[in-house]
């Protein structure tokens, strides 16, 4: 997931930055006869962007809301301390989504500001300022959502190594090998 989301956040942040490129070419060509249709490519490019701001960080709530809940009933099941690992992932959500929230909820006002910019009925710079916002509020987001994910990515690999050992000290298989019982006894009931 680490990867991922470095690459989903590379590329918003580049769409980001094309959308604003765009906004401004059409910005100083305005009165050409080029003007409506920079303005058409740019009015795509925005939607589009604060489509996928809305996205990439709705992606990040819904991997730390199932990789929390995944790592909260495992350590109920093999009775693990809610110390370090879940209680670890409910601070990593919690420190994750206020950014996440933040970076969408920029990216929408920028995208209203330019409609009201369109219509003429907000001041250009007001949605100039925003896009800006948009911009270094994703930046610091991505920071510390790539941070927590690949920390959270730590806490698995940690459960499952804790629970692999709790199975051989109770004379268990390991997991993977559980799961390859698990598919052998499916292939053999699904072929019947």
């Amino acid at each position: 997931m680490a990867q991922t989301f470095r690459s989903l956040a590379f590329l918003l942040t580049l769409a980001i930055l094309l959308t604003m490129g765009v906004g401004f070419w059409s910005f100083f060509t305005e009165g050409r006869s080029a003007d409506k249709d920079l303005f058409i490519v740019h009015f795509v490019l925005g939607l589009s962007t604060a489509l996928g701001c809305l996205l990439v960080h709705c992606l990040i709530f819904i991997y730390f809301l199932g990789t929390g809940r995944w790592v909260k009933e495992v350590a109920i099941a093999y009775k693990m301390p809610d110390e370090p690992w879940p209680k670890l992932t409910r601070e990593l959500k919690r420190g994750t989504f206020p950014p996440a929230l933040f970076s969408m909820l920029i990216a929408i006002a920028a995208a209203a500001a330019g409609a009201g910019a369109q219509l003429q009925a907000w001041p250009w710079y007001v949605h100039m300022t925003l896009a800006f916002l948009t911009l270094a509020i994703n930046l610091w987001a991505f920071r510390i959502e790539i941070r927590n994910v690949a920390i959270n990515a730590g806490v698995i690999d940690a459960v499952l190594k804790e629970v692999d050992r709790i199975r051989a000290a109770n004379g268990l298989n390991s997991n993977e090998q559980a799961l390859k019982d698990d598919d052998r006894f499916a292939n053999m009931q699904g072929s019947r």
